[in-house]
């Protein structure tokens, strides 16, 4: 089944407003449908703190679900270093700014998506 855009592009806006309302660093979205199997869209941001991350990570998921998206997982919610969260058809990354910098998510998907 194709993944509705327009949908998609509405779960990013609000993922982005969560993001921005609590002050996320460096917000980062990169459009990956043609180039993946399992999602539209990937976003990147950073928190401060793992008390950040997680407070980040519970404004987007409250702010999703308050739209009525399906939250289909998490990870990371332990260790506050890295949450994901998945949307479907959006996956949402919250990263220390070290995880961010070690895994560097942008350089994979900003170049698989050229």
């Amino acid at each position: 089944m194709a993944p509705n855009l327009k949908s998609s592009k509405e779960i990013v806006k609000t993922c982005k407003d969560s993001l921005d309302e609590l002050k996320a660093i460096d917000i980062c979205s990169f459009e990956v449908e043609k180039i993946s199997s399992f999602t539209s869209f990937i976003l990147v941001a950073s928190g401060t703190s793992g008390r950040h991350i997680q407070s980040i990570a519970d404004k987007v998921i409250e702010n999703l679900k308050n739209k009525k998206v399906q939250i289909l997982g998490t990870e990371g919610t332990e260790a506050k270093d890295w949450i994901l969260i998945d949307a479907g058809d959006v996956i949402i990354n919250i990263m220390s700014e070290d995880s961010r910098e070690h895994y560097d998510l942008e350089s994979l998907w900003d170049r698989k998506s050229r």
